[in-house]
């Protein structure tokens, strides 16, 4: 059975709050979505804004392999003839060969949102549909509100159906737009509409009860071969049916070749460019594509997996672009710290004094606040000094920081470093605009003539976090600092009650571990 792929990423999913597409974006995202292999991308809401409608014109020069463009748009206005109605010259303007138009199926949404009769809705739907085909379109007709219309007046709901599939609509899209339909509920309503109609069906779900993608599979057990959704399951409210979820799922748990094993290998590529490209944090938790959708934290858990990969993991992610990760944490066993150790391309002996070393001083440094989850850069540094042949290659042998402010002047901070570099020890001293600032100049300044590469290094990002805050300014803290010498990136921790202490902590680590990544030892 065939399976049509239609992503709404750029018209619903740009409805999603905080997301705003530019021109340039959809193109772009277009063009992926494309290469995922997706069978229809809607465009955007053909009568709405001069960027969907430059889009469609944009489109055509695309040279799209796999995807069809489709312009989206409501059925005529009350009592306006269709070749008088903005929304269908709209889409006719568009110039695409398929156009999904939106009626209403809900008694509700006909008397109180478009104020007509229930008469006119259905001649609106019908007369809409035969106009876009004697057109030449194909028609794609998206039953807005279906279940919940069902629910309200089963009869009306049908009837709303009957007048596209008589007037000609190739493909009826139920739509649960509100998104609040459970799964028995819509397994139901598709198995009397399917008494009704003999047109294809597809699905539409949003994910206001926290089952869309249940949804949207149920409706494929049943028969339907039309799936709509987007990437990251972006859309308004809580969003749409997420399509990086339904594409493995159809695939690999259901049997249908929807795409084919190398576009689903890109999957998670894919979603996360479009993260990108909306400037928003990939979920790391996502199904299938999240960063940590294959990660391992518990010693049990690491240690099945790093004997069969299966034990803890439903499908070899490689499938989907991702990859395994294991997590050092005081829930770690041996195994953790040997599988961590090899994704860092360094050996440790299962059996070995080293692993109980390094685990059992991560378990020591946990109890004191510090987090190696999002800190590789420090681990694994703690695994290479557990290593009796390393050499850091510099030491910092104290340190002061100062801060001071005078009257209405700015804060001045200085830091003083004594650091030593083989047999040569620097004392240096430099200001900043605060005091961590202020010591890592200090230390850059003293580093800096044996290790020019140090130039290239840079924080990217600094976060604290109280640990315990109910003690007050003497609670523990935890340091996280981010970094990248342009080619790769890296985080480093400290902790300490002192905040000072855990961001020096944390800086050299930092420095430590970009000259370790450029072939520098001591």
């Amino acid at each position: 059975m065939k399976m049509e792929l239609y992503d709404t990423t750029l018209r619903d999913g740009a409805q999603r709050e905080g997301i705003s597409f530019s021109l340039e974006d959809k193109l772009k995202i277009a063009k992926k979505l494309d290469e995922l292999g997706l069978h229809y991308i809607e465009g955007g809401y053909a009568s709405s804004n001069p960027k969907d409608r430059a889009f469609f014109e944009r489109a055509k020069a695309l040279g799209l392999e796999n995807a069809v463009i489709t312009a989206f748009g409501n059925t005529r206005r009350a009592n306006t003839p269709p070749g008088e109605d903005a929304s269908l010259k709209a889409l006719l303007a568009a110039g695409t060969t398929v156009v999904t138009l939106v009626g209403k199926s809900s008694v509700l949404h006909v008397t109180d949102v478009l104020r007509t009769s229930l008469e006119e809705n259905l001649r609106m739907i019908a007369d809409s549909v035969r106009y876009l085909k004697g057109q030449g379109r194909k028609v794609i007709y998206d039953a807005e509100h279906f279940f919940d219309g069902y629910c309200l007046g089963p009869s009306y709901a049908l009837m709303t159906l009957e007048a596209a599939q008589e007037a000609g609509a190739d493909l009826i899209v139920l739509c649960d737009t509100n998104g609040g339909t459970l799964p028995s509920t819509l397994t139901f309503i598709i198995k009397e509409v399917q008494k009704a109609t003999s047109l294809p069906l597809g699905i539409h779900c949003h994910n206001d009860s926290g089952v869309a993608v249940a949804n949207t599979l149920a409706a494929v057990e049943l028969g339907l071969q039309h799936i709509q959704g987007t990437i990251n399951g972006y859309g308004e409210r809580c969003g749409n049916a997420d399509l990086c979820t339904i594409i493995p799922s159809l695939k690999l748990k259901m049997g249908f070749d929807c795409v084919s094993d190398e576009q689903l290998a890109r999957l998670t590529e894919i979603s996360r460019y479009v993260s990108e490209i909306a400037n928003l944090s990939p979920d790391a938790h996502a199904p299938y594509v999240g960063q940590s959708a294959f990660v391992h934290k518990g010693g049990l858990h690491a240690d099945a997996v790093a004997k069969a990969e299966e034990s803890y993991q439903h499908i070899p992610p490689e499938l989907v672009g991702n990859r395994t990760r294991f997590l050092v944490s005081e829930l770690a066993g041996r195994a953790s710290i040997v599988s961590k150790a090899q994704e860092l391309g360094l050996e440790l002996s299962r059996n070995g004094k080293q692993a109980e070393q390094v685990l059992a001083e991560v378990k020591a440094l946990e109890g004191r606040g510090f987090q190696f989850e999002g800190a590789e850069g420090s681990f694994e540094l703690l695994i290479r000094r557990a290593q009796p042949d390393y050499k850091p290659p510099f030491q910092l042998i104290d340190f002061l920081v100062l801060v001071e402010k005078r009257g209405e002047r700015e804060i001045l901070a200085e830091a003083t470093v004594k650091v030593q570099v083989g047999d040569r020890i620097m004392h240096t001293a430099a200001e900043g605009n605060g005091p961590v600032n202020a010591l890592d100049a200090a230390l850059r300044k003293a580093l800096l003539s044996f290790y020019p590469v140090l130039a290239q290094v840079r924080l990217t990002d600094y976060k604290v976090r109280i640990l315990d805050e109910t003690s007050g300014t003497g609670a523990q803290t935890r340091v996280l600092i981010e970094s990248s010498d342009g080619e790769r990136t890296w985080s480093t921790v400290g902790s300490s009650t002192n905040i000072i202490e855990a961001s020096s902590m944390a800086l050299i680590d930092s420095l430590e571990y970009g000259l370790l990544k450029n072939g520098i030892r001591g």
